[in-house]
C-alpha cells in the first residue's frame, strides 16, 4: 500500500468530479436509505477525550470555550463515547487502484471513492463523526459536512504518512477500501496494528471482474503498476484455473485474519451494482 503523490495534472482532475461525485453519492445512499432507519443513539459517559477542532456541524454548545480562548480558533471537547462513536475511512491510495480493464467499466479507485462517499453520507445522516485516514484529523459531523469531507478524500496524502495516526480515537470502528492485493504478511501487519488500538473494522475488497475470471487468451505481457517486472505468459489460458485457486486462497486468508480480529471482510466488483456494497457495509456496521 505505497504512498502516492497526485501530479497536478491529476488532482484537478481529480477535483473536477467533485460535484457529480457527490451527486451520485448522494443518490446511492438515498437508494440504501429507503426503509433504512437513522442510527442517531443517545449518548453515555461524560468522562473527557480529547479536544479536537470544530468542524462544521457541530453545534455551538458544543464549542469549549475557555480552551478556544487559548488559541485562535474553535475547539470541542469530546467525551469517551463520543469518541467511540467515530467511524474513520479509509482508501487505498496505492496506482494498483488506478486499473481498469475496460472503458466501460470505472477505475477501482473510482469506485472506492464512490462507496466511500456514500457511506459517508449514511453516517453523516445517521449523527456519527467521520474522518478520513489517514493524513486528516478533522471529524466531519452532518449533511452539509459531506462536500468538505469529498474535497479533503481528493487531496494528495503526504508521502510517508503512516497508516495508524496517533490521534486515532480509541474504541472507534473503521472502514476500509481497497484491493488487498498485496503480500498477506503486509495486510495482517496493518490488520494487527488497527486491532491493537483497538478498532473495530470492515474490509471491502474492489476488484475489476477481469482480476477475478483472468479472461484473456493467447500471448499476453502484464506490466505492473507499483514497480513490477512485466510478465510475458505465452498461454494465459493455460494459468487460469491456477490463477483463480490462489486468488480464492488469497482471499481466505485474508477474511481467516479479519474474523480472528472480530471484523469483516466482503467483496465487490466494479461492474456490480455500488448499491449492494454500500448496502453490506451499512448492515455490517449496525449496532449489535
Amino acid at each position: 500500500m505505497a504512498e502516492i503523490q497526485l501530479s497536478p495534472a491529476r488532482a484537478e482532475a481529480a477535483a473536477s468530479r467533485l460535484p457529480p461525485l457527490i451527486v451520485q453519492a448522494e443518490r446511492i445512499a438515498a437508494t440504501v436509505m429507503q426503509g433504512v432507519h437513522g442510527r442517531r443513539r443517545s449518548g453515555h459517559g461524560d468522562a473527557f477525550w480529547q479536544f479536537r477542532a470544530y468542524s462544521p456541524g457541530d453545534s455551538a454548545s458544543s464549542v469549549d470555550w475557555r480552551q478556544s480562548a487559548k488559541a485562535d480558533r474553535l475547539f470541542v471537547r469530546e467525551t469517551e463515547w463520543e469518541a467511540a462513536q467515530t467511524v474513520l475511512l479509509w482508501r487505498d491510495p496505492s496506482p494498483s487502484m488506478r486499473w481498469r480493464s475496460s472503458p466501460e467499466l470505472e477505475e477501482k479507485s473510482q469506485r472506492a471513492d464512490l462507496l466511500l462517499l456514500a457511506l459517508a453520507s449514511l453516517l453523516l445522516r445517521g449523527g456519527e463523526r467521520v474522518r478520513l485516514v489517514p493524513g486528516d484529523i478533522r471529524a466531519f459531523m452532518g449533511r452539509a459536512a459531506l462536500p468538505a469531507l469529498a474535497a479533503a478524500l481528493m487531496r494528495p496524502v503526504p508521502e510517508g504518512s503512516p497508516t495508524l495516526d496517533p490521534s486515532m480515537p480509541r474504541h472507534a470502528r473503521i472502514v476500509m477500501f481497497g484491493d488487498f492485493l498485496q503480500p498477506v504478511p503486509e495486510i495482517q501487519a496493518i490488520l494487527s496494528d488497527f486491532a491493537a488500538r483497538p478498532l473495530r473494522g470492515q474490509m471491502l475488497q474492489i476488484l475489476d471482474p477481469a482480476e477475478e475470471s483472468l479472461p484473456y487468451s493467447g500471448r499476453i505481457r502484464f506490466d505492473g503498476l507499483e514497480g513490477e517486472a512485466p510478465l510475458l505468459v505465452p498461454r494465459v489460458e493455460t494459468i487460469r484455473a491456477l490463477y483463480t485457486e490462489r486468488l480464492a486462497a488469497h482471499r481466505d486468508a485474508i477474511s481467516t485474519m479479519a474474523r480472528a480480529a472480530g471484523w469483516g471482510f466482503s467483496t465487490h466488483r466494479t461492474d456490480q451494482p455500488p448499491h449492494l456494497a454500500l448496502l453490506a457495509l451499512w448492515q455490517a456496521l449496525a449496532p449489535a
